[in-house]
C-alpha cells in the first residue's frame, strides 16, 4: 500500500506574508502539498500563489486543485507547468477535474494532455485534433521532471476516470457533478457504493499499471468531534443520507483523532485512498492524524 500523504487546500490569504506563513505552516505540520484551486470568483491566481508557496518553503509540493483545462491552451499551459516544475526543483503536481458533463469537455482535456506530454516528453508538438491544432511547437522549458510534472487527474464519471486511469500518476476520486450544482443529488453520489465503482472504473482503464496508481480523496466534511454519533446523526438528514452512509463517506471524516486515524487505514486497505485532501479550516484539527499517519 502507498503511504499516506495529506495535502492542504486555500485559496488565498490576507497579504502575501500571510500565505507564505500558510505555506510554512503547512509544511511544518506535516502536510505534503498545498493546493490551490482554480475559479474566477474571489481567490488568488494559483500558477502565481503556487511560486510563492514553493519559495516560501523547501519540502512542500505545491499544486492545482482544479486547474479548469478549459481557461488555458495546453502549449502555454505546459510551458507555465514545466517553468514552475523548474524553479521548485520538481516540487509541482499539476491537477484537473473537468466538470462532466459534457463529454467534450473530456474530449477537449485528453487533447490537452497529448500535447502537453509531447512537448514534455520530447521537446515538441505537433497535433491535428477536433480542439487543438499545434504545428512545430516547442517545449521549453525542459521539465527537471522527467516526462514532466506529475498529473493528478480526477472526476465523478467514467469517462473521466477512465482518462485518469490511462494517464495520471495520481488519480482523485470525487462525486459526480452530474447534476450541475452541488444538491441532494451530488449526495447521494457519496454513497461507498460509488466510490467503489469509480475506483474499479480507473483500475481498470489502467490495466498493468493500476498498482502504480495513488489515489486520492478530497474530503468535503472533517469534524474532530468526541461525540460521533450525534454528529452524524445531525449531518446526515442534511445530506439525505442515513448516519451509517454518512459514517462511510469517503467525503466525510467525523470522529475522535484516534478514530479517523483508524478510518483512513481501512479506507486505504478496502479502497486504495491513501492521499487525502482537506480545507483550510480543518488544517489544525486534523494535526494529530497527519501525526500519525503521514508517511507510514
Amino acid at each position: 500500500m502507498a503511504a499516506f500523504r495529506f495535502a492542504l487546500q486555500a485559496s488565498k490569504a490576507a497579504s502575501p506574508d500571510a500565505w507564505r506563513d500558510l505555506a510554512r505552516k503547512t509544511e511544518d505540520m506535516g502536510y505534503s502539498t498545498l493546493y490551490v484551486p482554480d475559479h474566477l470568483d474571489d481567490q488568488w491566481a494559483p500558477m502565481v500563489a503556487a511560486i510563492v508557496a514553493a519559495e516560501a518553503t523547501t519540502t512542500l509540493r505545491v499544486g492545482t486543485l482544479v486547474l479548469d483545462n478549459d481557461f488555458r491552451h495546453p502549449v502555454v499551459l505546459a510551458k507555465e507547468a514545466a517553468t514552475l516544475d523548474v524553479v521548485t526543483g520538481g516540487r509541482f503536481e499539476q491537477s484537473g477535474i473537468p466538470m462532466d458533463p459534457p463529454a467534450v469537455r473530456v474530449a477537449r482535456l485528453a487533447e490537452s494532455l497529448a500535447v502537453m506530454r509531447a512537448l514534455w516528453r520530447d521537446g515538441t508538438a505537433t497535433f491535428e485534433g477536433e480542439h487543438y491544432r499545434v504545428t512545430g511547437a516547442l517545449g521549453t522549458p525542459v521539465p527537471v521532471t522527467p516526462g514532466g510534472p506529475p498529473l493528478v487527474i480526477g472526476g465523478g464519471g467514467r469517462a473521466i476516470l477512465t482518462l485518469a486511469g490511462q494517464y495520471a500518476q495520481t488519480v482523485s476520486v470525487v462525486p459526480s457533478l452530474r447534476a450541475g450544482y452541488v444538491g441532494p443529488e451530488v449526495a447521494a453520489e457519496t454513497v461507498l457504493e460509488r466510490y467503489t465503482e469509480r475506483i474499479r472504473w480507473v483500475r481498470d482503464a489502467a490495466g498493468d499499471r493500476a498498482g502504480d496508481i495513488e489515489l486520492q480523496c478530497w474530503t468535503a466534511t472533517v469534524q474532530v468531534v468526541p461525540n460521533a454519533e450525534e454528529t452524524l446523526a445531525s449531518l446526515a438528514p442534511l445530506f439525505d443520507l442515513t448516519p451509517e452512509q454518512l459514517r462511510a463517506a469517503p467525503v466525510a471524516l467525523i470522529g475522535t483523532a484516534g478514530a479517523i486515524v483508524e478510518t483512513l487505514r481501512k479506507r486505504r486497505e478496502e479502497l486504495g485512498f491513501s492521499y487525502i485532501v482537506v480545507h483550510e479550516a480543518e488544517m489544525d484539527a486534523l494535526a494529530p492524524v497527519i501525526a500519525e499517519l503521514a508517511g507510514t
